[in-house]
């Protein structure tokens, strides 16, 4: 697991030119789209067993409930997944049934190693839109949770400092934010009064974490009409503004421009009144006396959280895509998707999952908040095969600028890198 990044987000892209057979202890790339009446699904998640333990009674279960199909497990450590299913796409060897970072959707999809969803519509309606992999208005993958970045605070800081505690309904403003900062600065009681968490060097967690503070200034990666160009969106005042916000944080002493390795436990221990982290710490966080967990401020264009997780996916070359869809389908009820929730500190994708799960995902329980903010404020990474280039891009231009590089500077050589990677690649068809 990564330092601040569910196992689900960490290796979010690593696909573009992995060539070799990977050989792992759980299974081996290879073993195709199944035979006969076999479906072979293929997962991330072999080291992780409370998740596979999920999927396999899935499995179990649906392989009972009926005497035509029987789908077979293979599990691989998610180091080596996203390589194993590019090598078996090389291969023609892709299992039937698949599942994939959102991240990497658009680029698995046009790649052809995807095909398009058919399930009930009206079970596709329910799930969070984070958790459907859409590429050029066709779904093709479909998620059993999502995960949801927030605030975690030491409320007695806010209210020692007067300080509005925050809602879903009614977040920070910008100004809000920056008061309470500087009241818990001027406090005194903590070294830093707001952990940004960078200590973390992942390029993946860089976007996920920090993009949706530039989305919210009204910034972001690539103009999204089209996906063609950069310019004006990752240069222009908005995006601007961010990094101004983003390196003031290190210059008003707020927030340190590199974290410690564990920047949630410094906020346990006390040294930091707020730390930018997500739902896979809120166990922890109901450990400490005063943690409470916040929305995200609004910096003008509302506020944001990075959505978009492990979801599942049907291979182009499945000879039985009726019965991989009657699978997925099967696979997408409310129990199971509770079950997820309730063994895996993950959102459920659905409200009747929620209200199955219970255990503080019901209305107005203690885990209810991920759910209403990730409903409210998700927002997808940009969803083109381009993305590798653009995460890798944007990241090494956020860690330029808390380190205190000239900003103006940094965002116009991203966007120069980022139109030059689209014109190079035909704009990755769009």
């Amino acid at each position: 697991m990564g330092q601040h990044l569910p196992r689900s987000i960490v290796k979010a892209v690593a696909v573009a030119g992995a060539t070799a057979m990977i050989a792992t202890g759980c299974a081996k790339a290879g073993t195709g789209g199944g035979d006969a009446n076999t479906l072979t699904l293929w997962t991330h998640n072999g080291g992780n067993k409370a998740e596979l333990a999920i999927v396999k009674q899935i499995v179990k279960d649906y392989n009972g409930s009926q005497d035509q199909y029987t789908v077979d497990v293979k599990a691989f450590p998610q180091e080596s997944y996203n390589s194993a299913v590019t090598a078996a796409a090389t291969s023609k060897k892709l299992p039937c049934i698949l599942d994939t970072d959102a991240p990497n959707v658009a680029s698995w999809a046009r790649s052809g190693f995807l095909a398009p969803l058919d399930l009930p519509q009206e079970v596709v309606d329910k799930n969070l839109d984070s958790t459907k992999g859409i590429y050029q208005e066709k779904l093709y993958s479909i998620g059993y949770y999502d995960a949801a970045l927030a605030v975690f605070a030491h409320k007695d800081a806010l209210e020692k400092a007067g300080v509005r505690i925050p809602t879903v309904e009614e977040p920070w403003t910008a100004a809000e934010f920056e008061s309470a900062l500087d009241k818990i600065k001027k406090s005194g009681d903590y070294d830093h009064a707001f952990d940004l968490g960078t200590g973390d060097s992942g390029t993946e967690w860089w976007t996920y974490g920090y993009s949706p503070f530039l989305q919210s200034f009204g910034g972001d990666l690539i103009d999204r009409d089209g996906y063609k160009t950069a310019d004006g969106v990752l240069n222009g005042d908005a995006a601007k503004k961010w990094a101004a916000w983003f390196r003031g944080m290190v210059t008003k002493g707020y927030a340190p421009a590199k974290s410690s390795v564990d920047a949630f436990a410094d906020f346990q221990n006390g040294k930091s009144a707020m730390v930018w982290t997500g739902i896979w710490n809120a166990g922890p966080l109901g450990e400490v006396k005063d943690g409470v967990a916040l929305p995200p401020p609004d910096f003008g264009n509302g506020p944001k959280i990075g959505g978009g997780s492990w979801q599942w996916a049907v291979s182009s070359s499945c000879a039985k895509k009726d019965a991989a869809m009657d699978y997925l389908a099967f696979s997408l009820d409310p129990k199971y998707l509770a079950e997820f929730a309730d063994k895996q500190s993950v959102v459920p994708a659905t409200e009747e999952a929620a209200a199955i799960a219970g255990n503080g995902w019901e209305e107005g329980g203690s885990k209810r908040f991920f759910l209403d903010e990730s409903a409210a404020f998700a927002e997808l990474r940009p969803i083109t095969p381009g993305y590798p280039y653009l995460t890798s891009t944007f990241a090494k231009a956020a860690q330029d600028i808390i380190a205190g590089g000239d900003a103006d500077k940094i965002l116009d050589k991203a966007v120069t890198d980022i139109d030059a990677d689209l014109k190079a690649n035909d704009n990755y068809g769009n």
